[in-house]
């Protein structure tokens, strides 16, 4: 099978929606507040409260304040298009700034906040971004040079004040505004990760965003009654698309950007569902093994998760598992990267399945999506109605339908879309189901000095579904006698161990060594001879966004990260 599609059931249903849909992502969510005003829309933590509860936002709250600051940066001149850079972690003023940008007319420019000067400045310069909203002083600095004029959060008030002005003068402004946008308008510029250069902006239209919305509506996945935990990065597509499908379907988001505090915030809030990145997944299969342990109680637990969750007795243990999130959840997003198809089993046998996804920024991030109520695990799923996927004869994935970008935003992008497919750059094959795996980057392949293919990306999620100790993995042998690896430690893993404090003689000691050396083992027993890892070496510090080995969404520059330790790796040859 070299084509695959949605369910006809799940088009048919798509085709219906569409034909009342929204001309603009403005337009839609205007829409959305109209029809449920009182309806909770965000809630966000209370510090004032002290107890751990989150105040919520109604749809008419949240509708007030988008057209109070989009009202606002009308009066200042903000022209049809035009960019707003946003700079923030996830949090409800960014979802109100953005929305207000595109319900005037405007078009934002995601930055992630963790951005290195020289990032920030070529995505506002490369932008042309006039404006730009700022969370705190460390942003302001690296923004302020680069556009017209900064607001930060803390002036929202005034902000708002002015837009008052502006309705109170003219009432139906922003409604005017919003009615003149387009489907092909732009309405969002987000950056690539830049792993192989520059990040480039990709051009996404309010259609997109727009058909993103009711295609995942169409899927029936999400239900109106639903609570979402959004932590997300909203400079990423990913938290974008979310906020298509919540405007689309009209369940709530309990927003909070804080990693740190996930455990504490599922407790409090109990979603029903949740999006993450791979990495949260790998660290709660982790902890949970290692809690449980050997004896008695680890035999105990392996027999429940091998019986599964539909188990009654099995179903009691489990259960004390499932109450960590909060006890409603039913199901888990996965997307940014490969899950180990083994970790995503696991959850669900416990009764927490986990729902992985594919796509690109070029194609508004969720473009295949596994159904949670029949996941195939190792595949991401089937496409989105109205989305065709398609493997070309050298086995690159290929793409077509209505939530591809315009473009890039001054770069030609005619080797990317050509005849309305996107080259995706990625390598799969689709399941005799109709499912879509992914078995790698197209340009990240090795082929070893013997001539065999080796996929390192397959190789490095399963490796760290092994190890709990490894964070960031980086599987080399690229015209090489064999394959190696460059190993870095999980920091909050790694500080859980004595002697971590020394953290080169730390992890130099035999016991690290022997455990790392026991998973890549476990790993090898399950590889192809040409593909296993020969030897290694476990980095003596972490890698991070600042020196350029990481992006700011945490994918490895590979390129970068070789460079880099050529000397280590050469090393791992002679």
């Amino acid at each position: 099978m070299t084509e695959c599609a949605a369910p006809a059931a799940e088009e048919a249903l798509l085709t219906e929606l569409r034909r009342d849909s929204p001309p603009s992502f403005g337009a839609m969510f205007l829409a959305r507040s109209g029809r449920t005003p009182e309806d909770v829309a965000y809630r966000r933590p209370d510090p004032a409260a002290g107890d751990g509860s989150w105040a919520p936002q109604t749809w008419a709250d949240t509708a007030q304040a988008v057209r109070e600051i989009a009202a606002a940066l009308i009066t200042l001149g903000l022209r049809p298009q035009e960019r707003v850079a946003i700079v923030s972690a996830t949090r409800v003023e960014w979802i109100e700034a953005d929305f207000a940008v595109m319900c005037a007319g405007g078009a934002t420019t995601t930055v992630y906040p963790s951005s290195s000067p020289d990032e920030v400045e070529h995505i506002l310069t490369d932008s042309g971004s006039r404006f730009a909203f700022v969370e705190n002083a460390s942003h302001l600095a690296k923004v302020a040079p680069h556009v017209e004029r900064v607001i930060s959060f803390d002036e929202l008030g005034e902000l708002r004040a002015r837009g008052r002005e502006a309705l109170a003068a003219d009432p139906e402004l922003v409604d005017r505004v919003t009615a003149a946008v387009r489907p092909d308008d732009l309405a969002t510029l987000i950056y690539t990760s830049g792993t192989t250069g520059k990040p480039k902006g990709v051009r996404i239209t309010h259609g997109a965003w727009v058909y993103q919305g009711l295609a995942i509506q169409a899927m029936g996945i999400v239900r109106p009654d639903d609570v979402g935990y959004l932590w997300l990065p909203l400079s990423h597509a990913f938290g974008k698309a979310l906020l298509a499908c919540q405007l689309s379907v009209g369940f709530e988001f309990a927003v909070d950007g804080d990693v740190s505090r996930i455990v504490q915030r599922l407790t409090e809030v109990r979603p029903t569902i949740m999006p993450a990145v791979p990495r949260i997944f790998e660290k709660v299969y982790a902890g949970v093994t290692a809690a449980v342990g050997g004896g008695l109680k680890g035999r105990l637990f392996r027999w429940a998760v091998r019986a599964g969750h539909r188990n009654p007795l099995a179903d009691l243990l489990l259960a004390k598992v499932r109450a960590r999130f909060g006890g409603r959840m039913r199901y888990f997003i996965s997307g940014a990267s490969a899950l180990s198809p083994d970790i995503a089993a696991w959850f669900g046998a416990i009764g927490l399945p986990v729902a992985e996804g594919y796509g690109l920024t070029e194609s508004c991030a969720t473009t295949i999506f596994n159904r949670p109520d029949d996941p195939e695990y190792g595949t991401v799923g089937r496409p989105l109605p109205g989305t065709r996927v398609r493997i070309a004869e050298d086995g690159e994935i290929l793409l077509s339908g209505p939530g591809l970008m315009s473009g890039y935003h001054h770069r030609d992008s005619g080797d990317v879309l050509v005849d309305g497919w996107l080259h995706t750059g990625d390598i799969g094959e689709i399941t005799a189901r109709g499912s879509l795996r992914v078995t790698d980057r197209k340009k990240d392949l090795i082929k070893t000095s013997n001539g065999k293919y080796v996929a390192p990306q397959l190789i490095e999620a399963r490796f760290k579904a092994l190890c709990p100790l490894a964070g960031h993995v980086i599987v080399h042998g690229d015209n090489r006698k064999y394959v190696t690896a460059l190993i870095d430690l999980d920091p909050d893993e790694a500080a859980k161990r004595p002697g971590s404090d020394d953290y080169p003689a730390f992890v130099r000691s035999p016991e690290i060594v022997e455990e790392v050396s026991r998973a890549v083992d476990e790993l090898n027993a399950g590889l192809n001879s040409w593909e296993t890892i020969k030897k290694f070496v476990i980095l003596d510090h972490h890698l991070d966004v600042e020196s350029g080995i990481l992006t700011p969404s945490m994918k490895i520059r590979r390129r970068a990260a070789e460079d880099r330790y050529r000397s280590q790796l050469d090393g791992l040859y002679q």
